[in-house]
């Protein structure tokens, strides 16, 4: 079967039925079992030449994931679209988002807690546009590293392709940190995920953009990207605000220490609520249907 049509397959499994937790009560998820075995590389591999040891588990990530993607493959088409399926959060992610605005809607300390599922900033004195920005931010993030980028690896390299990035985009995530801790053992790691994020948060601010038939302001896009603190995260956040005529990014606080972070937007608005996180929740799925039509496209072709 066709790479491209395997793909449009999972993404319309994943956007029906999401994440099936009757199967995750019994057997641990995918993205679970990568992160054990990174948290045992951390406690045990995490000290003396630690950059060298950082270098060794990334390149064992991909050879395992590249692997285990390869071993799906083998089996035949409907693993494969299953396994996909499951690697490509659509409908996780706009679930988690929603739930931010809906909580929100009921109550601050509801939207507090309830966006604390989601980032790990410090949500206890969040004020309401506090809460629906870091909301919509992780939306527009996890849109590029959670949905787009393991599509776009997949049509590039098949599930072997999706699961290394999956493994890589893991890593970075618990040890990718420029902290004492993680500045030499998850260099590596937080590094290659830029790189192959690199060409997903771009392609995901174009998928923003041309969803809500807006193509005049890349240039501006491309100047709020270049304030944020990440190479890429800036992109897809910088199109939503864009596109939402918000504010996001801006102060705010990790570990109880503030951290003064630039405006993605500055002049866009900054007094939003739970309204906003719907409609980044209804951005998220116009940029998903876009890119199942180029899916589509290719497979067709």
């Amino acid at each position: 079967m066709d790479i491209a049509l395997i793909l449009l397959l999972a993404m319309l499994i994943d956007a029906v039925f999401g994440e099936p937790n009757w199967l995750w009560d019994h057997v641990p998820h995918p993205a679970v079992l990568i992160g054990n075995a990174i948290g045992w590389a951390d406690r045990k591999f995490n000290k003396g030449n630690a950059k060298t040891a950082g270098v060794l588990l990334l390149i064992a990530l991909v050879i395992i994931g590249w692997w285990v993607g390869g071993m799906i493959e083998w089996l035949g088409a409907i693993p494969t679209i299953l396994a996909a399926a499951i690697l490509i959060a659509q409908k996780s992610l706009a679930e988690h988002v929603a739930a931010v605005g809906q909580a929100l809607r009921r109550s601050l300390e509801d939207g507090r807690r309830e966006v604390a599922k989601i980032v790990g900033r410090d949500t206890t004195d969040m004020s309401e546009p506090e809460v629906a920005r870091a909301a919509i931010e992780s939306g527009a993030e996890n849109l590029s590293d959670g949905v787009i980028a393991p599509i776009f690896w997949f049509l590039v390299a098949g599930l072997p392709g999706l699961l290394a990035y999956k493994t890589v985009n893991t890593a970075d995530s618990m040890i990718g940190y420029k902290n004492e801790k993680y500045e030499d053992f998850g260099w590596a790691s937080a590094r290659f995920d830029d790189l192959i994020n690199w060409i997903p948060a771009r392609l995901t601010a174009l998928l923003i953009m041309i969803s809500h038939l807006d193509f005049n302001r890349w240039s501006s896009i491309r100047d709020d990207a270049s304030l944020h603190r990440s190479p890429n995260a800036g992109w897809p956040e910088a199109a939503m605000a864009r596109v939402l005529d918000i504010a996001l990014a801006g102060p705010r606080s990790y570990d109880g220490e503030m951290r003064d972070y630039s405006y993605v937007n500055e002049f866009g608005r900054r007094s939003i609520g739970g309204n906003d996180i719907d409609l980044a929740v209804q951005a998220l799925w116009r940029s998903w249907a876009l890119m199942l039509v180029i899916v589509g496209l290719i497979a067709l072709i």
